[in-house]
């Protein structure tokens, strides 16, 4: 891995800056949005689509990439905006593959890759709707130059609301392996969240919650007290997301594991990211397994593969 490379435990990721153009009267206004480089595959000139009868207007068609049928959706019209008449003359399509499906986005310009701290990127709960988007098409806001803020977008909602991408929450084993104890689960995402405890649930835990990584080192830090010594005895697994706002997966894993109170507590990262260097990321940070949301056989499998193996040490 160069210098130039993203380090584990940096709390840092890198955003694809992109921007979509809204005509309101006779004045245009420049939204800036991002998305995680991880999730994007490469971005390409818009190509020639081929129109799919019966889908929302929003789906502009499909396209062939390298023997790969790839839908593409309009994120302007998806985000109810009213295109300049030029606004396609620099328009860009951005390949983006998570949760293992790949779909293109059109946007309007692709501007720039940015380097932000997740320190630097507030919940997008407080947001208004003035952005014409509600609060959870949003991951996360952040302040960028001239006093521009830039929106994450949440491009897995627009998956699931086109029914590209289902959690596969009914594909559990008839058996599940039953333990006792304590899970912990963080996740921005509170749908995300309560798909994995409900799972967590039915393997007999009882399960802590968390929004980020710094609300999960806070509850650590409680449970300790609570537990003293016997927390890795009563605290069998974690399941982190990597995404997060104000401190990332990643950087959470590498502060549990070089705290000697956490460090033999299992994390589990469960993230739509399903790229092999996130994996390779993901077990440099200390974790046992990365699984891509949602998959219920892999994920009952691994976490009873993890919680057996500490409880046999």
């Amino acid at each position: 891995m160069d210098e130039k490379s993203l380090k584990v435990g940096s709390n840092e990721m890198e955003l694809v800056d992109f921007r979509i153009f809204k005509q309101e009267k006779d004045k245009v206004y420049e939204g800036i949005y991002g998305i995680n480089v991880s999730k994007v595959r490469e971005i390409i000139r818009l190509p020639k689509l081929t129109e799919l009868p019966s889908t929302p207007e929003f789906i502009e068609g499909i396209f062939d990439l390298r023997e790969v049928v790839i839908p593409v959706v309009n994120l302007a019209k998806w985000m109810g905006v009213t295109e300049p008449e030029d606004a396609k003359k620099n328009a860009r399509v951005i390949i983006t593959e998570f949760n293992n499906v790949l779909i293109g986005f059109i946007v309007h310009e692709a501007k720039r890759i940015r380097r932000i701290s997740w320190s630097d990127i507030e919940p997008a709960s407080f947001m208004s709707s003035s952005s014409g988007l509600e609060s959870n098409k949003i991951t996360g806001v952040t302040k960028i130059e001239g006093d521009n803020v830039l929106l994450i977008l949440d491009l897995e909602s627009v998956v699931q609301d086109l029914g590209l991408y289902e959690p596969e929450t009914d594909s559990a084993p008839e058996k599940i392996e039953k333990f006792s104890g304590l899970a912990m689960v963080l996740d921005d995402s509170a749908t995300a969240r309560k798909i994995v405890k409900e799972a967590l649930i039915k393997m007999g835990f009882h399960v802590v919650e968390a929004m980020d990584g710094e609300e999960g080192l806070n509850k650590l830090n409680d449970l300790y007290e609570t537990y003293k010594g016997n927390l890795a005895d009563n605290l069998k697994i974690i399941i982190s997301d990597v995404e997060m706002p104000r401190m990332d997966g990643f950087h959470f894993a590498a502060k549990v594991k070089e705290d000697e109170r956490f460090s033999d507590i299992p994390i589990v990262f469960n993230s739509s990211i399903s790229d092999h260097f996130s994996e390779a990321r993901g077990e440099e940070a200390g974790g046992e397994a990365y699984l891509v949301k949602f998959q219920a056989s892999s994920f009952f499998d691994e976490v009873s593969r993890i919680v057996r193996a500490h409880m046999k040490k």
